[in-house]
């Protein structure tokens, strides 16, 4: 049965079980370690035409529309949650894994295609050029459902590699299928469409972000309720724009979300959790609908060439690119290992396979049902072994729970923070703004606001007062940063220590 014959009302009841299906087994997956990609690809799959669900899905536009939107919000709410501070020690070498090292992969597959299987040079660069691409969501998932902690800073480099790896990659599988599909196209005439793409997307991203945060914080909407619209209609036009422009769509949002992560901004903590809900949405979306559009039975068919790309990629291609390209930075062998090891592909390049299917390339439908292969079988090979590995490889820290702990407590342990209060006077240049205003640290929270006998809850949207009894948390340095943006008197003097029994605190 196809989708288009059903009726309304139960393509509704299907689709709110298939959520509510992935959303329950992705429990399961978090248990056993199984990214929870590759349950809702399988849940895709059971539901389709060769499984017990039965329902025909073949509508690649659709399913590339969804995929397009869907990578979009993921890679805004990947760029929101990034912490710019903590990711500029590597962004130099996440640039190149980014850039060269997609290339790189793209060329060694290419190489090696064909031969494997019957395909020409070019058919090849362009299955090397979808499959270039590494799924952070995949990778992240793992390491927190095996409590597993990489040292130093490789998981701010895979975080950041992961989320700005993609542009390259649509760029290339773009400018392949370009090749292949129009005769009249060139290598030379693709370069400076590579240079506008990338100049193009940043710009349009990085001031989008600004004017983000200049909507958020200025526009005073009535209702709380319409930010998170706000910033839903925000994500759609930065892309929209992009690609008008003829930049990249996909740079452009993402560099949106790590614009205004990284600024002061109302309802933070409520449109980050949205994002994250909506990037969850849009990811089981996408591989529900991905995973509809493949057919099983045509795996079996590519079985063999398929596991020796899948290998290939895994043990060869992503490897050597990512040993040449921080080949430069004095890293250890073991680091440089698990890197090219957590290389897990995920929805991307099923999405990118989809474009040779709209523009009708020889072997169009083969090189999809290769990739998908190559997804499940990254999937299932590394995605299941990345914590075997990690210690294997010795850099794993493990950090058990900790049990019977203060949050504060813990606070001041890990993040050697302090709790502070800050008095303001009436000569204060803090009176009077707004807290979203004042250019507070990032790493300075404030916690709690005392004025005239009650408490407040702060908000991006309080305006301070004279007298106002401000809690702050935050490090040493940041503290420093806001005690001189606040100068409030007596600052020193309100310094809050920390019990060291922490039952003795709860009973007192």
């Amino acid at each position: 049965m196809t989708i288009r014959a059903l009726p309304i009302e139960l393509i509704i009841l299907i689709g709110a079980l298939l959520l509510l299906l992935s959303v329950l087994a992705s429990r399961a997956s978090h248990r056993l370690g199984i990214p929870a990609l590759l349950v809702f690809l399988v849940i895709g799959m059971l539901a389709g035409s060769d499984g017990p669900g039965g329902i025909h899905f073949d509508d690649p536009w659709l399913a590339q529309f969804l995929g397009s939107v869907a990578l979009a919000y993921i890679l805004f709410a990947g760029g929101l949650d990034t912490n710019w501070a903590v990711v500029r020690p590597v962004w130099r070498q996440s640039a190149l894994l980014s850039t060269i090292g997609v290339v790189l992969t793209a060329l060694l597959m290419g190489a090696f295609v064909p031969l494997v299987l019957d395909f020409p040079l070019l058919h090849g660069l362009l299955l090397g050029a979808v499959v270039s691409s590494t799924d952070a969501a995949a990778v992240f998932s793992i390491l927190r459902s095996r409590d597993v902690r990489l040292r130093g800073n490789l998981e701010p480099l895979l975080e950041l590699e992961s989320g700005s790896n993609d542009p390259m990659a649509v760029f290339l599988t773009l400018g392949f299928t370009r090749l292949l599909s129009d005769p009249n196209a060139s290598l030379e005439a693709l370069l400076p469409q590579f240079v506008i793409q990338f100049v193009v997307g940043g710009s349009v991203g990085f001031g989008a972000g600004k004017l983000m945060v200049w909507l958020i914080n200025h526009l005073r909407l009535h209702a709380e309720g319409l930010y998170p619209v706000l910033s839903f209609a925000n994500v759609l036009l930065v892309f929209g724009i992009a690609s008008v422009l003829r930049g990249n769509a996909f740079l452009a949002v993402y560099l949106a979300g790590i614009t205004l992560g990284n600024h002061n901004f109302l309802h933070r903590r409520s449109l980050t959790r949205f994002h994250d809900g909506l990037a969850w949405l849009m990811q089981i979306v996408m591989f529900l609908v991905l995973g509809l559009l493949v057919l099983p039975s045509r795996l079996l068919a590519i079985a063999v060439p398929g596991i020796l790309v899948a290998m290939f990629l895994i043990v060869v291609a992503r490897p050597v690119s990512v040993l040449l390209t921080l080949s430069p930075f004095p890293m250890p062998l073991a680091e440089k290992a698990i890197v090219a090891w957590v290389g897990l592909r995920g929805a991307v390049p099923i999405v990118l396979a989809t474009f040779p299917l709209l523009a009708e390339v020889s072997h169009a439908q083969t090189l999809f049902d290769l990739v998908f292969f190559v997804v499940l079988t990254s999937v299932l090979i590394q995605g299941t072994t990345i914590p075997i590995v990690a210690r294997w490889l010795r850099i794993d820290v493990t950090e058990p729970v900790r049990a019977d702990v203060l949050i504060h407590e813990e606070f001041v342990d890990r993040c050697g923070g302090e709790l502070r209060e800050v008095i303001l006077d009436k000569h204060s240049p803090a009176v009077g703004r707004r807290i979203v205003d004042l250019d507070l640290p990032p790493e300075a929270l404030v916690v709690l606001i005392k004025r005239d006998g009650e408490f407040i809850i702060p908000r991006g949207s309080v305006a301070l007062e004279a007298g106002d009894r401000v809690l702050i948390a935050a490090e040493a340095e940041a503290l420093e940063k806001a005690r001189r943006i606040l100068q409030g008197v007596n600052f020193a003097a309100h310094r809050y220590p920390i019990p060291k029994n922490p039952k003795k605190c709860r009973d007192g």
